[in-house]
């Protein structure tokens, strides 16, 4: 039975004990929940892939509670160091040259010589991150290639009597993923958009390059690169202009007219309200009755549409 814990000091002292046992305890952070696992333990690391039916053993993200602790890890130059104060707390992940000496599982960065590592927002978690002492791996709180969760109901829905904990800390605010950018090679790059947009880490640092290089050809460096990702039951159609009778619509600004069921990102077309209903929206659809697909409205590619537009290619991708 999966326990759920407030985010009160019991809660939060029950939560350390169990991540620090070799436990799985979900919790909720301003993107979306995690699933947690001791990041320096291998078989907890390894349960989190079990719990998830994660197909293979792709890097997951260490969570700190603040920079200090993070860089620990990991070899920190001064553009790690700009985006850490720029950013840190926030919904940003970094991925750096593993320290010589650092605990972290090899299994925990699917045995690369790099590690993603980040710094997340709510206080509550980083509370318990601190009562940890640890760093927590922990990967979105969902069964593999579906939607990611943004309320503790969603964990449950999906992982309920497969995991020791969730501890509900209430919706995400965000509602997708932290961005994240590789600085492990000769130039920083984009690796997923999220939560922190692309115009903003230029602006901190100056040009970021998209995607993995060439040389990093089947090498996953971080999480939510698989072609196939955070998908619903039904099948997805991108940029529809109209909705076929048997279509539910994701809307975004004013929706189209005719279909069976309708949830609306943003009705006044704002991107941040977007992110953080998108996987809730694409949740309620999937559940509706009487429908056989989804169709979505046309998003900006600009901001956080780019993260909102990239969950949406990849969960509209064959399966």
């Amino acid at each position: 039975m999966t326990e759920h814990l407030l985010p009160d000091p019991a809660g939060l002292a029950r939560a350390a004990a169990l991540l620090r046992a070799g436990r799985l305890v979900a919790f909720g952070t301003e993107t979306v929940y995690g699933l947690g696992a001791d990041a320096t333990d291998a078989a907890a690391v390894a349960a989190i892939f079990a719990a998830k039916d994660r197909p293979r053993f792709n890097p997951l993200i260490s969570h700190y509670p603040d920079a200090d602790a993070a860089f620990a890890d990991v070899v920190a130059g001064p553009e790690a160091r700009a985006l850490a104060a720029a950013f840190w707390p926030g919904p940003l992940t970094l991925v750096l040259p593993r320290r010589a000496g650092s605990l972290v599982a090899p299994l925990t960065g699917a045995g690369l010589d790099t590690l993603a590592v980040r710094v997340p927002a709510p206080a509550v978690v980083r509370a318990l991150l601190a009562a940890v002492g640890r760093p927590v791996a922990a990967p979105s709180a969902n069964r593999s290639g579906q939607v990611s969760p943004t309320t503790a109901a969603h964990v449950a829905e999906g992982l309920g009597g497969r995991i020791a904990a969730v501890l509900d800390s209430g919706p995400c605010a965000v509602g997708v993923e932290s961005t994240v950018v590789d600085l492990s090679g000769d130039r920083p790059r984009l690796l997923r958009p999220g939560g922190v947009p692309l115009e903003a880490l230029v602006a901190a640092i100056g040009p970021v390059a998209l995607g993995a290089p060439p040389a990093d050809a089947g090498v996953l460096r971080a999480p939510g690169q698989l072609a196939s990702h955070y998908a619903p039951g039904l099948p997805v159609r991108l940029d529809a202009a109209t909705v076929a009778v048997d279509e539910a619509l994701l809307a975004f600004g004013p929706p189209l007219e005719g279909a069976t069921a309708v949830f609306n990102l943003s009705p006044g077309g704002n991107l941040a309200e977007a992110a953080a209903r998108l996987f809730a929206g694409l949740r309620w659809l999937d559940a509706q009755a009487r429908v056989q697909g989804i169709a979505v409205m046309p998003i900006p590619e600009a901001g956080l549409g780019r993260a909102i537009n990239d969950r949406l290619r990849r969960a509209a991708a064959p399966r």
